[in-house]
C-alpha cells in the first residue's frame, strides 16, 4: 500500500512543478542534487571572495537584475558599487538605481 502512496505523490508533485514551471518558467525550481542552470550561468564577482563562495554561484548572475537589500549602513550602496566596478573591467555596462536617493550626484 506505501508503493501506491509514494507513487501517487510523486506523480503529484512531478504535476506541481510542471504547473510551476510553465507559469514562472524552466528553471524556477532547482532540485538538490541537480546541475541547475544558475551554476552554469556567468556570473560577475562581488569583489569579496567571501560573499562570492557564500552565494554558491561564484558571484552574482551576469544579464540579470539583481536586487541588494537590508537594514541602512549595511553596506548595500558599497556592495553594488563594487560589483558595478567588476562589471566594467570585465567591459561591461552597468546600472545603479537608487531607490533611496542616497547618492550624490
Amino acid at each position: 500500500m506505501a508503493n501506491g502512496t509514494d507513487k501517487d505523490k510523486q506523480a503529484a508533485l512531478e504535476i506541481a512543478l510542471a504547473h510551476i514551471e510553465k507559469d514562472y518558467g524552466k528553471g524556477a525550481v532547482m532540485r538538490l542534487g541537480e546541475i541547475s542552470q544558475l551554476l552554469m550561468t556567468e556570473v560577475i564577482s562581488t569583489g569579496s571572495l567571501a560573499l562570492d563562495v557564500a552565494l554558491g554561484a561564484g558571484g552574482v548572475p551576469k544579464g540579470r537584475v539583481t536586487e541588494i537589500f537590508g537594514a541602512e549602513s549595511a553596506g548595500k550602496s558599497t556592495l553594488a558599487i563594487h560589483i558595478m566596478a567588476e562589471t566594467q573591467k570585465a567591459g561591461g555596462i552597468a546600472a545603479y538605481i537608487d531607490v533611496e536617493h542616497a547618492m550624490d550626484p
